[in-house]
């Protein structure tokens, strides 16, 4: 029974001049026949996580097994193998093709396998007619609700019954009501030897889980140590859209914080003084910087990553959605 272990697993690229980790020294281990969560907020990782699994990206260092295989040494013809034999992916936004009906879509990844279409077809009007959707096998997506294109995805990850069911965010274009539905399809797919990991931030999946993971944005792993800045008036220390892992105090000066819109038009939001601090947002979600920031005057900065920051503030202080000055 494949169990799925994965060890010491980090996930580092650079973004704008700065080292960015959504993984940093991660493990796990899932038995088989197992439900398990990734829990957590967008920027913590989730995705990252998934994508190592499903061997789109590869791991920094560190490794994944599941089984006997060592997924991010796998190249060539083995990591074709793998992917479309052991992997079946849900994904957020469905990828069906809309040119196709659902029986075709479900069918499609054992055609590309090399199976017939008669075998391919009938496995696909298997699984679409136990996922209640025997009368619409020949309705392209636009013509189905976003419940029925999400059970048709589900489908199609299980068209060559993979051991290894991979999910992000399956419930979020969903209603209450098909949100019910799908909850029981995620819970039966996880039995025999299969494992599902599903990724999400909804808390109605946890009382159904095996395995419950709780991921955090990962701030700061670049142990950057802090840096004063020295600005001139009119120099731009930041733009909106771009990545950054600093929040900066300031130490003399005055910095604007400024809206840029598709126009090239700049609107001034807030002008920070001494002894105040912006930057937060994008560190702490992991997110790209929401607004640009410019000398007013002549400024001294001192740059911090959000764990040093949190050293900076003390024990029993926070950092609080509401105080940043970079919305």
């Amino acid at each position: 029974m494949p169990d799925l272990r994965i060890d010491d697993l980090t996930v580092e690229f650079s973004n704008g001049g700065f080292n960015i980790r959504p993984l940093d020294h991660f493990s796990l281990e899932i038995p088989s026949g197992s439900l398990a969560l990734l829990l957590g907020p967008s920027g913590c990782g989730k995705t990252t996580l998934l994508s190592c699994l499903g061997s789109i990206l590869t791991p920094t260092s560190g490794s994944i097994t599941f089984g006997e295989v060592e997924v991010a040494g796998l190249k060539g013809p083995e990591l074709t193998d793998y992917r479309r034999n052991t992997i079946g992916i849900v994904f957020q936004a469905f990828n069906l093709v809309e040119s196709l009906s659902a029986l075709e879509n479900v069918a499609l990844p054992m055609r590309a396998a090399g199976y017939d279409w008669k075998t391919s077809s009938a496995r696909a009007v298997e699984l679409l007619e136990q996922f209640g959707l025997g009368e619409r096998l020949h309705h392209r997506p636009g013509g189905l609700s976003g419940g029925q294109q999400q059970r048709v995805a589900v489908a199609r990850a299980l068209a060559l019954d993979p051991p290894l069911i991979l999910a992000d965010e399956p419930t979020a274009h969903l209603d209450y009501i098909q949100v019910e539905s799908l909850l029981q399809i995620i819970r039966e797919l996880a039995s025999g030897d299969r494992v599902v990991v599903v990724a999400t931030h909804d808390q109605r999946l946890v009382p159904l889980a095996d395995e419950v993971v709780e991921l955090v944005p990962n701030l700061g792993a670049s142990d950057l140590p802090p840096e004063t800045v020295e600005l001139v008036a009119g120099e731009v220390l930041f733009r909106q859209g771009s990545w950054g892992e600093r929040i900066y105090v300031i130490e003399a000066g005055e910095i604007e914080i400024l809206s840029e819109h598709a126009d090239d038009r700049l609107e001034l939001r807030a002008v920070v003084g001494a002894g105040n601090y912006f930057g937060e947002m994008g560190p702490l979600f992991n997110l790209p910087r929401t607004a640009t920031a410019r000398a007013r005057t002549p400024a001294r900065l001192i740059a911090y990553t959000v764990r040093d920051f949190r050293k900076r503030l003390g024990p029993d202080r926070h950092i609080m959605a509401g105080d940043h000055r970079e919305p």
